[in-house]
């Protein structure tokens, strides 16, 4: 019997495709898109993130996109549990989800079991060791680590009063040490999940990302950013995405327009090899030739997914 397919999963480099690729595959199989950037969940933060509009989405759902406020911070646990959430929500439908993004981390912690130490807190536990600290003194807390969890104390400089008490509230919520709750983790696949991936000639792919640049540019990129610091969002984890950095840096005169373009043009190469490392290194890919087009790559994709029952049902 073939198999059922849960996630479906497009990465690449950025500027190599994913989005048009993905709306077509949407709507071959009854699918529904959600966001694999971390950057793209952002309001307001638009043509930076090349973020997918309205007209480009042809009517397939896209969700978690345009979800947090530019001030608010996102991390891979959150994206984690909101993806899970949106999964189980579009399957419940009867669709297929389909993750699109360059974001590896935060895809690869969707799909494996990967633990995130953060979820485990107690407000109350975390109370108490603080009253601890403030009684007993930071000498107390740290040797209780020390008995309690050895490695990770030599981790730990026993200054360092946050670590030493988040390390303390992690034993007694979940039983185990930091080490121990991470260990061995993200290996073990949670889905029955393909992952295809866009690759091309690197010298064509960086022509692409200076030509995007320009674009974004002439798209109004400088105004959104203008906006965005009118709005007194500055020191926030949003700010520092590549291109939103380097233009605050024009506006607050820190370096000439033209520099600034360059250094889009070089953080978004540099990114570009990033993500390719890390989906070669992290991930197990089916790739294409982004340059073979869109409608041909649908056609390689297919034959891949008649092994799954997903295609057969919706032909």
């Amino acid at each position: 019997m073939k198999n059922k397919l849960d996630v479906l999963a497009i990465v690449g480099p950025t500027a190599s495709g994913k989005t048009a690729l993905s709306v077509e595959l949407a709507k071959l199989l009854d699918g529904e898109i959600i966001n694999g950037d971390s950057t793209q969940v952002y309001k307001g933060f638009d043509i930076g993130t090349a973020k997918i509009t309205k007209d480009e989405m042809d009517g397939v759902p896209h969700h978690l996109f345009d979800t947090k406020e530019p001030t608010e911070s996102f991390s891979v646990a959150e994206y984690q549990a909101e993806v899970r959430g949106w999964i189980k929500d579009i399957q419940a439908r009867g669709k297929l989800p389909i993750i699109v993004g360059g974001t590896g981390l935060y895809i690869q912690s969707v799909l494996y079991d990967f633990r995130f130490t953060e979820e485990a807190s107690d407000p109350e536990v975390r109370s108490r060791l603080e009253n601890e600290l403030e009684e007993l003194g930071p000498d107390y807390l740290y040797e209780k680590l020390v008995r309690i969890d050895p490695v990770g104390a030599e981790k730990i400089h026993p200054n360092n009063h946050r670590r030493i008490i988040r390390a303390l509230e992690i034993i007694e919520v979940t039983g185990r040490t930091k080490n121990e709750h991470e260990q061995n983790a993200g290996n073990q696949a949670l889905f029955n999940h393909l992952i295809v991936g866009l690759d091309m000639n690197r010298e064509v792919l960086y022509d692409r990302i200076n030509m995007r640049s320009e674009m974004m540019m002439e798209q109004g990129f400088l105004d959104e950013v203008d906006n965005l610091l009118q709005k007194g969002i500055q020191d926030t984890q949003s700010m520092r995405a590549i291109g939103y950095r380097e233009l605050q840096g024009y506006l607050e005169g820190k370096m000439s327009y033209e520099d600034a373009v360059e250094a889009i043009k070089k953080s978004t190469r540099n990114y570009a090899k990033r993500q390719m490392t890390y989906f070669r290194n992290k991930l197990d890919i089916i790739w294409f030739d982004a340059e073979r087009g869109t409608e041909e790559i649908l056609k390689e994709i297919s034959i891949i997914l008649k092994d799954f029952q997903i295609l057969q049902r919706n032909r």
